[in-house]
């Protein structure tokens, strides 16, 4: 059967099929891109807090110094 002796209904029908299909694969691939980055997430939340507290470590005493001096400063103490 060529497309000339098909029916536009069976042309449309098919089409539908097609179309049907790329858009139900297309969000296939985008929610199984999600899965698994469950751990990466964690493993960057734990890095980012490991980093603040390494930070606030090296820099608490100073940033304490800085705020009791702008302190001082503007109450004229």
């Amino acid at each position: 059967m060529t497309i000339v002796n098909r029916k536009e209904s069976d042309i449309m029908a098919d089409m539908w099929k097609r179309t049907q299909m790329r858009w139900r694969t297309g969000w296939g691939d985008l929610i199984d891109e999600d899965r698994g980055d469950v751990p990466g997430w964690v493993l960057i939340t734990l890095m980012t807090a490991g980093l603040v507290v390494v930070i606030w470590a090296v820099a608490g005493p100073a940033l304490a110094d800085i705020f009791q001096q702008a302190i001082s400063r503007v109450s004229g103490l």
